[in-house]
């Protein structure tokens, strides 16, 4: 995956670039609340721009479900695109009709467009070969930069790279450079942080990692199926009962291979789970080898904060991905915000995955102190699980 062409390692002046961007930005009235994904583009853009290429951009906001919705429209995102870039951005108004092929047709060099949202199609996600082909026709080149996308082989991610040269942008090729050293060749000891609900939601992450990791550390819901699996007492904390063979297995696992698996010593319990998610609640904190029959854990402990906390400030390099308890109430969000504060103060190289625990990271003001902070969290976990992402591997290779 490391392997593959990116913008400069292809002729761009004066052909028509058609690139997939990660505008799916969270909008609220209609006006963009975080316009992260966006500018993250820019470098990508400004050299396609800078090099006279014709730029088309292209992106899916939100789930219109194949139906053209005013609420999915991409014009804000036409604004903003606009205010960045310093030039105006057309918005066509359709994706493959006729106002996008006239607007296309009509670039000069340097000039940028963006199409209306792909996902107002259904054959998009489908990726079916007549809209493809229809997509690839706009242009000569294509570039795929929404790395949030990656792990989805739909038309605008994968199936126009059947009829176009197809290269990486500057921000899939960051992301598979970092991550892909770090799996590949890291500096160690090389530590993984997991958390979040559910193991089975990243049972090949824990999996593919015990491959790689010199310490896997396990917390979140998640390892409460764990903690079960080694015979102790959970309350009425989440559990997947169809898991404790695979988790024993890990164990196994972690063993033989020399892995340290630690998984947390003690957790903050509640007798329920706070319904809505801030509500105040009673609750205490335990050893996990005493925990009450009637109570959940929600929070690792005290004691767990410092042993991961420590653990990461040995570290040479970092992932962590999921975080440590139900980090929406501030009362459990104590260990999620100790590990985001640990890889911060790390001098390790730091790699954070997406989802829960960038934005642990982003409210903490920690993003500027973590190595790379992935843009896609789905893609970042099928990447950590060791799978081919279909928008990376439709990439050309370089000689």
């Amino acid at each position: 995956m490391m392997n593959k062409k990116n913008v400069e390692n292809i002729p761009v002046s004066g052909k028509r670039v058609l690139v997939r961007c990660d505008f799916n930005v969270p909008l609220k009235e209609g006006k963009i609340t975080d316009p992260k994904r966006i500018v993250e583009a820019i470098p990508t853009i400004r050299y396609l721009m800078d090099n006279h290429a014709k730029v088309i951009l292209c992106s899916h906001l939100g789930r219109p479900k194949g139906e053209f919705k005013p609420e999915y429209s991409l014009a804000p995102v036409a604004k903003k695109l606009s205010e960045l870039l310093g030039v105006h951005v057309t918005l066509a108004k359709d994706v493959i009709g006729e106002d996008a092929k006239a607007k296309a047709a009509a670039l000069k060099d340097g000039e940028v467009m963006l199409l209306e949202n792909v996902r107002f199609h259904k054959e998009e996600e489908k990726n079916e070969t007549a809209f493809s082909q229809a997509l690839a026709s706009l242009a000569e080149i294509y570039v795929n930069d929404a790395f949030g996308t990656a792990h989805r082989a739909h038309s605008s991610t994968a199936g126009v790279a059947n009829y176009l040269p197809a290269v990486c942008g500057y921000l899939i090729q960051k992301e598979i450079g970092i991550m892909g050293k770090a799996l590949d060749s890291p500096e160690r000891p090389f530590v993984a942080i997991l958390g979040g609900a559910k193991v089975s939601d990243k049972l090949n992450v824990i999996a593919n990692l015990l491959n790689k990791v010199d310490t896997l550390i396990i917390g979140g819901g998640m390892a409460y199926t764990f903690l079960a699996a080694k015979g102790y007492e959970i309350g009425i904390s989440l559990f997947d009962g169809e898991k404790v063979d695979y988790c024993k297995e890990m164990l196994l696992k972690a063993e033989e291979k020399g892995v340290n698996l630690l998984l947390p010593v003690d957790t903050v319990v509640a007798g329920a789970f706070p319904n809505p998610i801030d509500a105040e609640i009673a609750v205490g904190t335990v050893d996990v080898d005493a925990m009450p029959a009637d109570t959940m854990g929600l929070d690792i402990g005290p004691k767990t904060c410092e042993l991961f906390a420590n653990t990461i400030k040995s570290a040479k390099t970092v992932v962590w991905n999921g975080p440590m308890g139900v980090f929406e109430n501030p009362v459990f969000a104590k260990g999620t915000m100790v590990v985001a504060k640990a890889l911060a103060d790390s001098d390790a190289i730091t790699i954070v995955g997406g989802g829960d625990s960038a934005a642990a990271c982003e409210q903490l003001g920690f993003a500027s102190q973590i190595t790379h902070i992935s843009t896609g969290g789905g893609a970042s976990l099928e990447f950590l699980e060791g799978l081919e992402l279909p928008g990376i591997a439709c990439l050309n290779e370089k000689e």
